[in-house]
């Protein structure tokens, strides 16, 4: 889990509030403040945290690992960040993101042959958490001469006929 501003702020925040709550119950700060600070991490992650996912499409952010992403690959859309901003893969060959990130799940369509690309590679990311939140998100990496050149984040579509 990385830690961020929001993750703090959040933490603070239940924090004030569970101590407001059990400073009423008693006078005793020093046992207040002891029984806030257990019971703020219960709080958060049993209370707070489900409450805001339901309504928010906030989630927790980790490091990209290699391993998980291959091996959890409905949790992604929580590394994707850190490859985006960090230009992970920008400059490595095909065969570098394929042990990465293993083979890609399926081709993108070139508009200017009219054919799905090998030089477009697609990777779903799962569903982010949230009660209104049904669509999946997907990471494109753009191949030029055999090395990732962009790569991009998108809502799959989902056509009916």
């Amino acid at each position: 889990m990385i830690i961020t501003a929001g993750l703090v702020i959040s933490f603070i925040v239940v924090f004030i509030l569970a101590w407001l709550f059990i400073k009423t119950i008693g006078n005793n700060k020093w046992i207040s403040l002891l029984i806030s600070i257990i019971a703020t991490p219960l709080l958060y992650f049993w209370m707070f945290y489900p409450l805001l996912n339901i309504f928010t499409s906030y989630h927790h952010q980790k490091y990209f690992n290699a391993e998980d992403w291959q091996e959890f690959p409905e949790l992604r859309y929580e590394m994707v960040d850190q490859i985006k901003q960090q230009n992970q893969l920008i400059g490595k060959t095909k065969q570098e993101v394929e042990a990465e990130l293993g083979e890609p799940e399926w081709f993108g369509w070139d508009e200017t042959i009219k054919a799905n690309s090998n030089d477009l590679w697609n990777y779903n990311l799962g569903f982010k958490p949230g009660a209104f939140n049904n669509q999946q998100e997907c990471l494109e990496l753009q191949f030029k001469n055999d090395t990732v050149a962009a790569l991009k984040t998108y809502q799959l579509e989902k056509e009916f006929e």
